[in-house]
């Protein structure tokens, strides 16, 4: 299991914060088109303080126990859910978030029509490369998802296959980019601290940075 990030320290981070935004505007995209978003799975909760300092505004977590917990203490942030998505834990989730970005099922649809309400607003998770055993909606099912939700559906998320190369992942990202446009959908949560640059190059409109913002 990863370790803990401790010892966070702004200078560094407000630096690296700089440094993502450029390495974005070279991918040829306005900064302040792609939003920053913290991933914050391995951050504990008292080291919050110091994002902030760093003018760090969006985090996101995994786990819906660690969100309670950091988003209660922390309202001062935006928060985003970006874990998988179990059905039972959205009612959890929910009072906590300004967008989910995993939803990946039929069930986590039902929670949200039960406990949902018409300020939420969620992401589907897309399997652009249909891998088996990954989380993730088939793109041939994307539609009848869009019909489905009772919660209004604002874009769309990739986890795209692990690789060591980022330029392996633009054709996945392009897909997604696709599969937005042919749906009129806005948002695009895709690239991480690897090959966010490449994400950005096709259109995401979130990133999701983990070690690349800390270290």
């Amino acid at each position: 299991m990863p370790r803990l990030i401790t010892g966070l320290e702004a200078a560094k981070v407000r630096a690296n914060l700089e440094r993502i935004k450029e390495r974005i505007a070279q991918a040829g995209r306005d900064p302040a088109e792609v939003e920053i978003l913290a991933a914050v799975k391995y951050v504990p909760i008292d080291e919050l303080d110091t994002l902030s300092e760093a003018g760090v505004h969006l985090l996101g977590e995994n786990r819906a126990q660690d969100l309670e917990a950091k988003a209660g203490k922390h309202p001062e942030f935006r928060w985003h859910f970006i874990g998988q998505l179990q059905s039972r834990k959205v009612k959890q989730i929910l009072p906590y978030v300004q967008l989910i970005h995993s939803v990946a099922s039929r069930s986590a649809l039902e929670q949200l029509a039960k406990h949902g309400t018409p300020d939420t607003q969620i992401l589907l998770e897309v399997n652009v490369a249909e891998e088996r055993e990954k989380a993730g909606i088939p793109p041939n099912e994307l539609a009848s998802y869009l019909q489905a939700s009772p919660v209004k559906v604002v874009g769309l998320m990739t986890m795209p296959p692990f690789t060591k190369v980022p330029e392996e992942s633009r054709p996945h990202f392009a897909r997604l980019r696709e599969l937005a446009q042919a749906h009129n959908l806005h948002h695009l949560s895709m690239g991480t601290s690897q090959d966010f640059a490449v994400a950005a190059a096709e259109g995401a409109t979130i990133v999701r940075i983990g070690t690349t913002l800390y270290t």
